[in-house]
């Protein structure tokens, strides 16, 4: 038996959520050994049910990763345990752990102190006692490894994917907008994207549209001030995958102006929509959207502003870039992901029988010498 921590499902749905669920669908397909565990209060109702995920505890939130799962997980044979958030019981040792970024490192301004500090003090104890890491870049790799001394050889690189449901709608015609997806939190960089729309010229009928909600753990409270007067921009919140691939479907490009990112999904949602993709040249994006996407420097906001008046301007290079986009995002798949992190599975099980075989065929080695 493998048990799945899927606290994620009792969490609202963002980056790491989706990573997730998507690996725990796919795995579902791939593994009939596989527990699905939970805190009470689950809001992913449909894919609880898909997953066949069981409540256990009385606790939430950290309370029930620290508590209530590991007290099942040893009154269960101390199974091992994989955990695909952020988070995890910080002294269970078989056990594989997930974590995206140490953007809370980088970047502390777009966090709480709160977060801040929980995760700084749990995460270097978690990945002591794991056996395996898993991250979603070479590039977040590096700087979890380097950040807290984790040997590379203990870190698994299993990419995020994007769902099927995003697909093009080749049969519109673009609509004169730019599309920015994500949590407005500081290093995210919409204030300097705001700033290069708004030194556009020559585009007056083009809107600038923001999908994302804001989160009490973030802290950027002042890019609607900052858009106040315009009437191109709109922010329009949280949307469900429908509204968001229509939104991605029908946009003139997408601006991904990220200081720091883990993998970043939003791009790769996009190109599968056959959304032109523009994206700073930072961290993990030139590594996942490689040669697909038209690059600008995040920190210069004339340069952002010429990136987007360039794919305005010249429908031939959207094209273009609609094609590379769509060559490169399927490079990546949540099947492929979930079989790296299934064969890495496969491997410590088998070792957990490997020295049980070595250990008794020594001791009748020793026994026949002594006959």
């Amino acid at each position: 038996m493998i048990v799945i921590n899927a606290r994620f499902l009792t969490q609202e749905l963002r980056g790491v959520q989706r990573f997730a669920e998507q690996i725990c669908l796919a795995l579902k397909t791939l593994r009939n050994d596989v527990v699905f565990v939970s805190p009470p209060g689950i809001r992913m109702e449909e894919t609880a049910h898909t997953l066949g995920a069981q409540v256990i505890g009385r606790n939430s939130g950290h309370l029930w990763e620290q508590l209530d799962l590991p007290l099942y997980l040893h009154r269960n044979g101390r199974p091992w345990l994989l955990s695909l958030c952020a988070t995890a019981p910080v002294f269970y040792r078989r056990q594989v752990v997930t974590h995206h970024d140490i953007t809370y490192v980088r970047h502390p301004e777009s966090y709480s102190l709160a977060f801040r500090t929980a995760y700084r003090r749990m995460t270097p104890l978690m990945l002591k006692r794991a056996h395996t890491l898993i991250t979603v870049s070479e590039f977040s790799k590096r700087e979890i490894g380097e950040f807290y001394g984790m040997p590379s050889a203990r870190i698994l690189v299993v990419p995020n994917a994007v769902s099927g449901a995003f697909q093009p709608h080749r049969l519109e015609i673009p609509r004169p907008y730019l599309l920015a997806v994500s949590s407005p939190s500081a290093h995210k960089n919409f204030a300097r994207m705001i700033e290069a729309f708004l030194r556009l010229k020559g585009h007056p009928e083009v809107e600038l549209r923001i999908v994302g909600a804001a989160n009490g753990i973030f802290a950027d409270p002042s890019l609607q001030h900052q858009a106040a007067g315009d009437p191109r921009i709109h922010f329009l919140g949280r949307l469900t995958d429908a509204q968001l691939i229509d939104q991605y479907q029908h946009a003139s490009a997408f601006v991904f102006p990220s200081l720091y990112e883990g993998f970043g999904i939003p791009p790769l949602e996009a190109q599968a929509c056959g959304c032109p993709v523009l994206a700073a040249n930072a961290a993990s994006i030139p590594e996942v959207l490689q040669s697909s996407a038209l690059y600008f420097d995040p920190l210069d906001v004339d340069q952002m502003a010429r990136a987007m008046a360039l794919v305005l301007d010249n429908p031939s290079i959207g094209e273009h870039l609609r094609t590379l986009g769509l060559r490169n995002v399927a490079r990546f798949s949540w099947q492929a992901s979930a079989r790296l992190i299934s064969d890495r599975l496969d491997t410590l099980q088998q070792n957990d029988r490997t020295p049980l075989h070595i250990t008794t065929k020594g001791a009748e080695q020793r026994a026949r010498e002594h006959q």
